[in-house]
């Protein structure tokens, strides 16, 4: 018996060595960053296509990748994660986007997304959510999602959502169970843009209107399209297509 207990306590012994291992390697990794993207494709029911906004992917990608950082995609529902197609059309294309369509393995990453209930985001050291008019009608009424901006928020660990991304913080709440963005500084797709852009009309709300009504600080450029964004805390705010890559540095600068 008393041989049997010493050769359980010698296993013992070697599995908590052998954790503590590998939990030393995960530690001295690269941190993680989880871009999360929508599964929708359409605009309500609208009859317009939409989905993520390509740039917003594809220039975090390589920014994050270059700057030393694991890089994982996670959609809602997991696979194949729809691109707006008009990103993928001159004149919206980009040095990235043309990269990105031309590397294999960042397709396959793209057609091949992680079902986002499935991933554990306490994993990740960031998250960075593109844009794009999808994430109105899925992730920002998604519980999970929700809950993981909460999560993120609540332990200090960057949040850079540009563009429509800041939709999702709309239910989001700060563990006071005030609204996340109450007194915080940040920007987002401003109204004048959907405007020009003639959708606004076909949004199930405002994303300008609605941070505002939160009690947020928001902040606009003068001038449409103009790169922008805001840093409160650890939530990082771009206004824009163009703002993705100055937010992708920002966000690379922060994590090291």
């Amino acid at each position: 018996m008393k041989t049997l207990m010493k050769t359980t306590l010698s296993l013992l012994l070697v599995l908590a060595s052998v954790f503590t291992l590998a939990t030393n390697a995960h530690a001295a990794g690269p941190k993680r960053v989880l871009i999360v993207m929508s599964s929708e494709s359409a605009m309500g029911i609208s009859g317009k296509t939409t989905g993520t906004w390509f740039e917003e992917v594809a220039t975090p990608y390589y920014e994050l990748r270059t700057s030393g950082y694991e890089v994982i995609l996670a959609s809602l529902e997991g696979g194949d994660a729809p691109i707006d197609l008009l990103s993928m059309q001159a004149p919206f294309t980009t040095k990235n986007t043309k990269k990105f369509t031309n590397d294999p393995v960042a397709m396959h990453a793209l057609h091949n997304t992680n079902k986002l209930s499935e991933v554990n985001h306490n994993d990740f050291d960031a998250l960075f959510v593109p844009g794009g008019y999808g994430l109105l009608w899925d992730l920002a009424s998604d519980s999970h999602t929700i809950k993981m901006i909460e999560d993120f928020y609540a332990n200090n660990k960057p949040i850079a959502m540009v563009c429509h991304a800041p939709a999702i913080l709309r239910d989001a709440k700060k563990p006071n169970g005030e609204p996340l963005v109450k007194g915080l500084t940040v920007t987002g797709f401003m109204n004048s843009e959907d405007d020009e852009l003639d959708l606004s009309r076909h949004l199930l709300f405002s994303l300008e209107d609605m941070l505002k009504a939160n009690g947020a600080n928001y902040k606009g450029t003068k001038k449409n399209w103009d790169a922008h964004i805001e840093i409160d805390g650890p939530l990082m705010t771009g206004q824009n297509p163009a703002s993705a890559p100055v937010l992708a540095r920002a966000l690379a600068k922060r994590l090291k």
